[in-house]
């Protein structure tokens, strides 16, 4: 080739899901990347979807795209390898990426997560940040290597977590540092100038998923612990469980009430005037969506079915 020729266009592998896969897809493109393959999930019956659909995405940019069971198969790494990929990207697909796959990209395979690495380092990372009372969070573009989320990282963006803000507030946010930390990196990376710096895993810890159940209040810790616990796993996620005269419930909105003092007694729920409240073991959250049953339950609808006297938490 020429001094003058064109240069080929970087081509890169996307495995992607979720909202961070759609943007951080549309910002490769946006570069003029050349996507060979895009490759994501099925959809499960059993989720509730509320996020953007990558394969909806990659078939509007008339982008080839793949669902494979296993992404580390022999036949599809193989497939992988024979598109000569000069990156691969992953951007919130929810399967490990083994060796095969990671040295499959000549120049390199990369990963977006979302908190600021080496916090957070594993699942369900915004959640965690939420429910462990964190100010701050973020999106953290680094390499992939074989431990998770221990590669050198090349781009961050921060993003605040304010005292209301559930998880999927910050998610939204989550996405938006993702989709700005890979604009403002890929051009070093696609012309091989970025800085990749080594993270200091002491520094950080590994947490694993979480369940439903995970989400189960425990009204003796303090109202500050369960109102993070409360906005962490807030919808769309599957929401704070309780249970209230032996139904069970949601807590799915609360904030607590600054210098208010619990009533005698131990933890529990009742309706003071306009407005349901919670005595933990120390303070007091008001409860602005409730669920028993399934059906919302608001301080009138509270009083006429209960009365107004405090009902304890089991």
């Amino acid at each position: 080739m020429s001094s003058g020729a064109a240069r080929r266009r970087a081509r890169a592998v996307v495995f992607a899901y979720h909202n961070v896969g759609v943007r951080c897809l549309r910002v490769l493109l946006a570069h003029d990347v050349e996507v060979a393959l895009v490759v994501t999930h099925e959809d499960r019956a059993d989720e509730a979807i509320w996020f953007d659909s990558v394969a909806a995405a990659a078939r509007e940019s008339e982008l080839p795209a793949a669902m494979p069971g296993d992404p580390n198969a022999p036949d599809f790494v193989a497939r992988i390898k024979a598109l000569d990929p000069d990156f691969l990207f992953s951007f919130y697909y929810r399967q490990m990426l083994g060796e095969g796959l990671l040295g499959a990209a000549a120049r390199g395979a990369y990963n977006m997560h979302g908190s600021l690495l080496p916090k957070y380092r594993g699942r369900v990372p915004v959640n965690w940040a939420v429910i462990r009372g964190e100010r701050e969070t973020g999106a953290t573009l680094h390499r992939m290597v074989v431990k998770p989320d221990a590669g050198a990282v090349v781009a961050q963006q921060a993003v605040p977590i304010l005292p209301d803000d559930t998880a999927g507030e910050v998610f939204a946010k989550v996405t938006v540092a993702a989709e700005i930390a890979l604009d403002r990196v890929l051009p070093h990376l696609l012309d091989g100038s970025a800085a990749h710096r080594e993270q200091d895993l002491a520094a950080g810890s590994y947490f694993g998923g979480r369940g439903p159940e995970d989400g189960r209040i425990d009204w003796r810790q303090d109202a500050a612990a369960v109102h993070d616990l409360v906005r962490g796993v807030a919808p769309p996620y599957p929401g704070a469980l309780t249970t209230v005269a032996g139904a069970p419930a949601r807590v799915l909105r609360s904030r607590v009430l600054i210098g208010a003092a619990p009533r005698p007694g131990e933890p529990g729920l009742y309706a003071d005037n306009l407005h349901l409240r919670a005595d933990c073991g120390r303070g007091v959250l008001q409860i602005l969506r409730l669920e028993i049953d399934g059906e919302p339950v608001d301080a009138a609808g509270f009083v006429v079915r209960f009365g107004a006297s405090k009902i304890p938490f089991p």
